[in-house]
């Protein structure tokens, strides 16, 4: 009698442990479709400047750099360009630019900005001869 309660009493635990790592990975899986919704990801174009660079369009799911210096995520082979020249970041819904201490300095819509900035869809940013387009989607 006592072997077959304890053989429920393992089955039970069984169970149990496998709800418990369904329930997990059903959350995990469910933060991770969040992430990539279709129709509100950021995305940043280059819309003019070099030939190799132009085209190229880039989702920002976290911090994105732009700058000379290769560890950047846009890297923009030019002398006007500092190292680390810009940097994008979501913010919430928001999407944000900052200039990193620039030379030269960045622009929003063809005005020089200083400190954190928010961007709408339809903004160009300016990074020397660069101009970057934000997008939605």
């Amino acid at each position: 009698m006592i072997d077959l309660v304890l053989l429920a009493g393992r089955m039970l635990l069984i169970a149990l442990l496998f709800l418990f790592l369904f329930a997990v990975m059903r959350t995990g899986i469910g933060l991770v479709k969040g992430q990539t919704r279709k129709g509100e990801a950021w995305t940043v174009a280059v819309e003019q400047g070099p030939r190799e660079l132009r085209g190229v369009r880039l989702a920002i799911a976290g911090p994105l750099i732009v700058g000379r210096a290769p560890g950047a995520d846009i890297v923009i082979p030019a002398t006007y360009v500092s190292g680390r020249h810009a940097r994008f970041t979501r913010l919430g819904d928001s999407l944000v630019v900052e200039d990193l201490g620039s030379t030269n300095g960045t622009t929003l819509n063809g005005e020089p900005i200083a400190g954190a900035m928010q961007l709408q869809v339809g903004d160009t940013v300016g990074i020397g001869e660069v101009t970057l387009r934000i997008a939605r989607g």
